[in-house]
């Protein structure tokens, strides 16, 4: 009995000195992983690398990690030369496979999410116009509310605005949010008064162009939620490190 109790001692103590080396194994591969995402896809910040499953080592031997979640910073959204930081950017990725060194990670399928404000959204619109949330009932429809004076939209956009223009009422419409083309956001204007409605629609008609997805990653899907619109896309083969 004593000697049984020994190995016993003995299997626990290896199994926690197993499980501590594993846990500082991954740590370390979390960090070297992080670094090697900021660099090849040039992001100002260094992401969260959080890698699932255990134990670590025995994944790594394998050369392919079951699971591993990143948080991303730095990324930004373009339109006509306006950029703003997309925020709760996440991806999940799946079946990573490795070389020993982390210089390669190439995740056999990948679900990417991201989310923008409506504050940085209208820091995005052209100028004079501001987007906000439209209430649950055109939300579900994919639609935002767009507001703004006519005269200051035209004006901010290069267009002259004849005198008989400026009386107009403010803008106050909504924008359907569509994706294209795999990368890019789009808003464009439910209705715009008949008088201006030309002019108008090539202001307030604009695509939001996502920078800093690896390209292998494609938009599919988009919401307008009450803090702002969401989007998520997938990808296969998505090269992490190259």
């Amino acid at each position: 009995m004593r000697g049984l109790r020994i190995l016993l001692i003995i299997v626990v103590v290896l199994g926690g000195i197993f499980v501590a080396v594993d846990r500082i194994a991954v740590n370390v591969a979390e960090n070297k992983a992080a670094d090697k995402i900021r660099s090849s896809q040039g992001l100002n910040s260094t992401p969260d690398v959080s890698i699932k499953g255990f134990p670590f080592l025995t994944q790594v031997a394998s050369s392919e990690l079951d699971e591993v979640d990143v948080k991303l910073a730095g990324i930004t959204a373009t339109a006509q030369g306006r950029s703003i930081q997309l925020t709760e950017v996440r991806a999940e990725l799946k079946n990573v496979k490795i070389n020993s060194s982390f210089s390669s990670a190439v995740a056999a399928s990948a679900t990417g999410s991201a989310r923008v404000s409506y504050a940085d959204l209208t820091k995005s619109a052209p100028k004079g116009a501001t987007v906000s949330y439209a209430g649950a009932e055109r939300a579900a429809k994919g639609q935002v509310k767009v507001t703004g004076s006519i005269a200051d939209l035209l004006t901010g956009a290069g267009i002259s605005v004849p005198e008989s223009l400026k009386a107009l009422p403010p803008l106050s419409t909504y924008s359907t949010v569509s994706l294209v083309g795999g990368d890019q956001v789009r808003l464009h204007a439910e209705s715009l008064p008949p008088l201006v409605e030309d002019s108008l629609r090539k202001v307030v008609d604009y695509n939001l162009k996502i920078d800093g997805l690896p390209s292998s990653i494609k938009l599919d899907k988009t919401a307008a939620a009450e803090d702002g619109i969401e989007f998520s896309g997938t990808g296969t083969n998505v090269d992490l490190a190259g």
